[in-house]
């Protein structure tokens, strides 16, 4: 049997073609949000991780005003970013778990 003659399984990952879905703007928009709450939470995770770096090399070396500023402003904005994204995230995942339990 030759190689040409074998097909492979399709990827369960890749979204199937002509999906009926893929012109649904429901879905269309929510496959828009899912990826602005993946870019905001990676970001808000990335300040939180920048204020905690400043804290400790400010506890390491000397404390001044400038890293606490770094710190408060990175954890005020971490908060802003996550506060909302964490939720929507739950609304796009209740939505298709939602859409999957009803065949849709």
């Amino acid at each position: 049997m030759s190689a040409d003659s074998m097909t492979a399984a399709p990827d369960p990952k890749d979204p199937p073609r002509n999906d009926p879905a893929d012109d649904d703007p429901v879905r269309r928009r929510r496959e828009q949000v899912r990826r602005i709450v993946g870019l905001a939470n990676r970001l808000g995770y990335l300040l939180l991780v920048v204020a905690i770096v400043v804290f400790f090399v400010g506890v390491a070396t000397d404390f001044t005003s400038t890293k606490a500023g770094i710190i408060v402003g990175t954890l005020v904005a971490s908060c802003v970013l996550l506060a909302p994204t964490i939720v929507l995230g739950y609304a796009v995942k209740a939505a298709d778990r939602d859409d999957r339990e009803r065949g849709l």
